[in-house]
C-alpha cells in the first residue's frame, strides 16, 4: 500500500497572524469549530489541504513537541509571471513581512523570493523565466 501526500500541517506561533499573513497570499483558512484558536484548514483547488495548528495544539497531540527556534519548512506558491512575484513580495514586504530574500532570476529558470510567514517558516514566491 502507498500513501498518498495530500496534507501540510504548519505549526505557527499565533493563528490569527498566521490566517492573516497567508490571506495576502489568497488563501482562505476557516477555522475549525472544534478548536477556533487552535487549529484553521484551507482546501487548495487541486485538491492539498493545508492546516495551521498552535505550538499549543501540537503540544496536546504530539508527545514532547518542542517548538523549533525558526521555521524549516518552506512552502512555495507559483505566480503566473516574474512581474507577479515582484508585486507580490513588494506586497508583502510593505505590510511588514520579513524578508529572506529578495527577488532574483535563479539559475534554474524561475524568478524566485522569499518570504518569513509569522511563524518564521519560509515561503518561496516563484514563477518561470521565459524561454530563451
Amino acid at each position: 500500500m502507498n500513501p498518498t501526500a495530500n496534507v501540510l500541517d504548519i505549526a505557527v506561533t499565533d493563528l490569527g497572524a498566521a490566517i492573516a499573513f497567508y490571506r495576502q497570499l489568497g488563501l482562505e483558512f476557516i477555522p475549525d469549530p472544534h478548536v477556533p484558536t487552535d487549529h484553521a484548514g484551507c482546501d487548495l483547488p487541486n485538491g492539498f489541504h493545508l492546516m495551521l495548528d498552535t505550538d499549543d495544539l501540537r503540544a496536546k497531540s504530539t508527545a514532547n513537541w518542542t517548538p523549533p527556534t525558526s521555521g524549516r519548512t518552506f512552502l512555495a506558491f507559483e505566480f503566473p509571471t516574474p512581474a507577479d512575484v515582484d508585486a507580490k513580495y513588494a506586497e508583502l514586504v510593505a505590510t511588514g513581512v520579513t524578508s529572506l530574500q529578495e527577488p532574483f532570476d535563479a539559475f534554474w529558470g524561475m524568478r524566485y523570493a522569499t518570504v518569513a510567514d509569522p511563524a518564521g517558516n519560509g515561503i518561496d514566491l516563484y514563477a518561470n523565466l521565459p524561454a530563451g
